[in-house]
């Protein structure tokens, strides 16, 4: 008798291979962009996109605090034309980044989510910056 873990056989390899390559094109993670931050290739804008309160609180070092509301095509026409936008919220529990990135995207801007956002950036012992 099969587990429950193959009781339903898996996809074949280049299925799996094109649904998380697609998903990459989605999603980074807190990993990745600290990792960009440490070797100072930021070639994106990252968006805190929670209350502005909470950002203060503390955020992920050199993010921009920008919530979805106030993500007008004006706002956001203040970054080079082409710019990627990596968007945060407060964890895996919360979907303000879908939401912002749904926004951004219908503004016809390239978009990933940050999985995990701030809570990720702690699970990863990641340093935050506060606001004075």
């Amino acid at each position: 008798m099969p587990s429950p873990v193959t009781l339903v056989p898996p996809a074949p390899a280049v299925d799996v291979a094109a649904r998380y390559g697609a998903r990459l094109a989605f999603e980074t993670d807190c990993a990745d962009v600290a990792a960009a931050q440490s070797a100072g290739t930021v070639d994106f804008a990252l968006l805190d996109v929670r209350a502005p309160a909470q950002f203060h609180e503390r955020h992920v070092p050199g993010a921009v605090n920008l919530p979805r509301g106030k993500m007008t095509a004006r706002r956001m026409a203040e970054w080079p034309q082409g710019t990627l936008f990596v968007v945060y919220c407060a964890g895996p529990h919360c979907n303000g980044a879908d939401r912002a990135a749904a926004h951004l995207a219908g503004l016809g801007l390239p978009v990933k989510v940050m999985i995990g956002g701030i809570t990720g950036w702690a699970d990863e012992g990641l340093a935050f910056e506060r606001e004075a």
